[in-house]
Order: structure tokens, then sequence, then C-alpha cells
């Protein structure tokens, strides 16, 4: 756990830091939400926030533009597994979910979302016996995510021989449906295209004029949010960008500004942060 605001490893960080800090009204704060928020566990429903997450959000949300989670999972799932609905202090919390392809909106307490892909049903009828004939792994199983589905492999007795060994056939399931697909930390998943978090959060930080942006991730999924901030950092925007630490992702930790030693470290940073920004 952290007890004082980190120092980030290059200028670009330093000066995202400085400016949530100097002008924490104008900051977006963006969280992914599992092995952020969330620890990783085998079961996903099992996923559920780290405790403090909830309370330094609540801490964090008065002093800023926006908080806004950006994930994977349905918009809905990720709220009740956040906690998130009716906590004092998150009134205007903002969940992207399945990538911005879904919104909740703490304000009105409704869930927005864009016609679904057909691909996707497509694949979660054909997706179960695709996998047998490919020999079924066994701990392999199979997660239906509503507007995706995603293929775990963590159960598996060789859980990387599995993922290695399925990431090329369920590529190209994907893209014979009009998918793609995107790996992740012992899981593959099987979407629509042009749905990604660095969509979503460039769309929602120019709909709240954010003046700059923390974003905090863990996994490949969030590279393109990553690469986002560092767009718009070239452009003139401060922006800073926390790994929530994994050895799993090394891309992600090598690009981040700032790395935390996962969920823990994350609820300590905001934390950190809500106390600083409120110093007189």
């Amino acid at each position: 756990m952290v007890t004082s605001l980190p120092h980030p490893t290059n200028s670009s960080g330093r000066e995202g830091l400085a400016a949530l800090l100097a002008r924490p009204s104008e900051a977006v704060v963006a969280l992914d939400f599992d092995g952020t928020l969330a620890e990783i566990v085998p079961d996903p429903e099992r996923a559920r926030a780290h405790p403090g997450a909830v309370e330094a959000l609540a801490a964090l949300a008065p002093e800023v533009r926006s908080v806004v989670v950006v994930t994977g999972r349905p918009a809905g799932v990720a709220v009740r597994y956040g906690g998130f609905a009716g906590v004092p202090g998150l009134e205007h919390l903002t969940v992207l979910g399945h990538y911005g392809a879904e919104r909740w909106d703490a304000v009105t307490g409704t869930v927005r979302a864009a016609a679904p892909h057909p691909g996707v049903a497509s694949v979660r009828a054909e997706l179960p016996g695709f996998l047998d004939r490919l020999g079924a792994w066994p701990g392999v199983w199979i997660e239906e995510k509503g507007r995706a589905v995603a293929v775990h492999t963590r159960r598996a007795q060789a859980p990387e021989a599995a993922f290695e060994a399925l990431k090329a056939p369920l590529g190209d399931l994907a893209a014979h449906h009009g998918l793609v697909l995107e790996p992740g930390r012992m899981v593959l998943e099987l979407r629509p295209p042009g749905m990604d978090k660095g969509v979503a959060l460039g769309k929602f930080l120019r709909e709240a004029g954010a003046g700059s942006v923390l974003y905090a991730g863990d996994d490949l999924g969030d590279l393109p949010a990553f690469a986002a901030v560092e767009k718009l950092r070239s452009d003139g925007m401060p922006g800073l960008l926390v790994c929530s630490g994994s050895t799993e992702v090394e891309e992600l930790a090598e690009r981040a500004d700032v790395a935390v030693d996962g969920p823990p470290g994350v609820v300590a940073l905001l934390t950190e942060l809500a106390r600083a920004v409120r110093e007189p």
C-alpha cells in the first residue's frame, strides 16, 4: 500500500499528475474494472470491487470533473459487482460497458446500449461444438458476456498452452463471423470490431470537456486506452498512465508512468489523490 503519491517515471507522467493536482475540476479519472478495481479471480462471476475501492472513489469523485469505469463487462454487471449504485459521492459516476457499447449513468440509474452485432449470436451457438472439435482442453470454459463471448483458459491444467493453442483458431472463427479476437490474461474474447477502450475513452473525454486524464488498467485490452492517452498528450492534454501491476502483461507496465501493486495499490493511489486535491 502506498502512503504518498507516486513519482511518475517520465516527464509526460509528471505533467499529467501535476495537472490533475493543480486543476482537479478539469480532470477525468478513468479506470478498468477487473484487475484494477477488482482482483482477478478464477470465476469472473465472483469478482467484486476491492475493499476500500468504492470509498476511495466516493472521496475523489466530487473533487474531479468525472470518474468513469471502462470495462469489457456488461455495464450493469460492473455496477453490481462494483457496488457503485446509490453511493453518496458517486452520483455522477459513469460506467462504459462492453468497451463503450453500453453506458450506465448514476444520475439516471439506467443502461443505454447500441444494437447488438449479429455475429455474436452466431459465435455463441457455434462455439461449444467448435471447442469440442479442437480437443476440448480440460478446464477451458465459455463466459457469456451478452455483446461478446469469452473463452477462459485460467482453469486449464496448462493455462498458457491452452491459450496459445486456441488463439489462432478462435481468431479465424471470430473473423468468419465479422468479429475480432481480443486476447487478455488467460482469456480470449470474441467481440464486434470498432469496440475498444481507446475509442470509448476518447469519446467520453471529448464529451466531458476534460482538461487532463488519469487512466488505470492492467491488461492487453487497456492498451488502446493507453494509446488514446498518449495521442492526447502529444496534442497537448496532460495525462497520467497507471499500470495495476501484473507480471502477465509486461507491455502495459513498460508504457505506464506509474505502476502500483494491483487493486490494493489502485485503491491506495485513489485515496492519496483524494487527500491531495482536498488539501488547502
